[in-house]
């Protein structure tokens, strides 16, 4: 009989990772180097998988850490990977890494982002981008989409709004689709309703070969490109989950200004 943890059965679990990356029971067995039989065996409850067999499986769906997690517990199995929060002493060495690469980056904004897109840090320039937010989303947690995106926010002095909010709308949306995330799936519904202009409306620069964002800031426009990066080989679920996203300028007058500010 399969072993079962607190919610679904590990190999309805593993059922519904498979389908959500589209793979067919014959595509997961050639990937995993598994019997299809075994793996049928597995997802229908007639054979109860070892630990290793979930987290081969699991990388091979390339599953997120936490849900690995919850897959092993399904099983009857300790989880393997920590799920840390920022404020526990083992994260010093990532707070200081994080802090370092952000005040490396100045004058240039850069900031950390948690997987719900809250925000866990930034640094000093990164406060250009709140220039005249409305207090109420500022309150911790500070959501970094939401601030983007709401008409009392970012949105107003976006210039590009209608492509910069289709760029992150579908962003959010693959990572939806990506992670199976309720939260981040609420997120979504709760952006995509916010007022905004068609992504049409606006057209790239002809000499645009990354989209920009593009904002007013008093009398000028500010023009940032962006760069988002990962822990290499995180084994915590916390650490697999941050995004550090960091701005450079896109012309030589922003460059300038940042510079001289």
């Amino acid at each position: 009989m399969e072993r079962r943890g607190n919610g679904r059965p590990v190999g309805e679990l593993l059922r519904h990772w498979r389908t959500r990356r589209r793979l067919s029971q014959l595509d997961l067995a050639n990937l995993a180097e598994v019997s299809t039989r075994h793996l049928s065996f597995v997802e229908t409850g007639r054979a109860a998988p070892s630990r290793e067999m979930i987290l081969h499986l699991t990388e091979h769906l390339d599953v997120p850490l936490r849900e690995r997690n919850r897959l092993l517990l399904a099983a009857g199995f300790a989880p393997v990977f920590h799920e840390s929060t920022m404020d526990e002493p083992a994260m010093d060495a990532v707070r200081q890494t994080l802090r370092q690469v952000m005040v490396a980056h100045e004058p240039y904004p850069a900031a950390v982002v948690d997987r719900h897109w809250n925000l866990v840090d930034a640094n000093a320039a990164a406060a250009l981008f709140l220039d005249g937010i409305s207090t109420r989303l500022l309150k911790p947690p500070v959501n970094v989409l939401r601030v983007s995106l709401h008409p009392d926010g970012m949105a107003r002095r976006i210039v590009n709004l209608g492509q910069w909010r289709s760029h992150q709308l579908g962003r959010l949306r693959r990572q939806v689709e990506f992670t199976g995330d309720d939260q981040l799936a609420a997120l979504y519904d709760e952006l995509r309703n916010y007022p905004g202009p068609d992504p049409s409306d606006v057209d790239a620069g002809p000499a645009d070969v990354v989209l920009p964002l593009r904002l007013r800031l008093a009398d000028r426009e500010l023009a940032f490109l962006s760069l988002v990066a990962t822990f290499g080989a995180p084994l915590d679920a916390g650490v697999a989950e941050l995004v550090i996203e960091s701005f450079f300028p896109a012309d030589a007058a922003t460059a300038q200004f940042l510079h001289a500010r």
